[in-house]
């Protein structure tokens, strides 16, 4: 994701999230237009790293995340960074879902055994897994939300180590240590959760 766009550009979108976030309906219809090629851009990235015959598409992954995004009335815009954090959650509960209804469709289909850095590495691997890594994600949640928040943000969404410290309003160094720490830890996760399985 690319935050390097005009001042002026962020500052109106952080502008019509504050007014939509205040009641302006319209204002939302302003944000989807200024965000909406981003959003396909991350949705795209995701969507990549997927098997080749994956069901689902980026228009769709988008839209879906749109219809999610229009229902948080209970959320305090605070900026652009903000806003597609938000969005990389939604995209993550979607992917997870959809991967669910899939494994539960084949009805317990056996299971693809893959290593941690297959589930994170952004440039290299694909997580065919999905429900794994969302139970492990879950699991570091309840011991660390931030740490998992920063797999979140950084895998589901795309973004880099600064675009991450901007949504979590923490520095970069901390991201980084976040992540390296909860790599290692999904790595024990899964891999106990795979010896469970066998």
């Amino acid at each position: 994701m690319s935050t390097e766009e005009p001042n002026e550009s962020a500052h109106q979108i952080t502008e019509r999230l504050i007014a939509w976030s205040n009641g302006d309906a319209a204002a939302l219809d302003d944000v989807i237009d200024a965000v909406y090629q981003e959003l396909r851009r991350m949705a795209g990235r995701y969507l990549r790293k997927e098997r080749l015959d994956h069901t689902l598409q980026t228009t769709a992954l988008v839209h879906e995340a749109y219809m999610r995004l229009i229902d948080q009335t209970q959320v305090s815009w605070q900026n652009r960074a903000q806003f597609f954090g938000v969005a990389a959650q939604m995209m993550r509960r979607i992917l997870v879902d959809h991967a669910r209804t899939r494994r539960r469709d084949k009805r317990g289909g056996a299971a693809e055994t893959l290593s941690l850095d297959e589930f994170v590495n952004l440039s290299q691997g694909r997580a065919s897994d999905l429900v794994a890594l969302d139970d492990a994600l879950n699991s570091l949640a309840r011991i660390d939300q931030r740490k998992s928040r920063v797999v979140e943000l950084r895998f589901f969404g795309g973004l880099n180590v600064e675009e991450a410290a901007q949504v979590l309003d923490v520095s970069p160094q901390t991201v980084l240590r976040d992540w390296k720490l909860a790599k290692a830890w999904l790595y024990q996760e899964i891999k106990a959760g795979v010896q469970d399985d066998a």
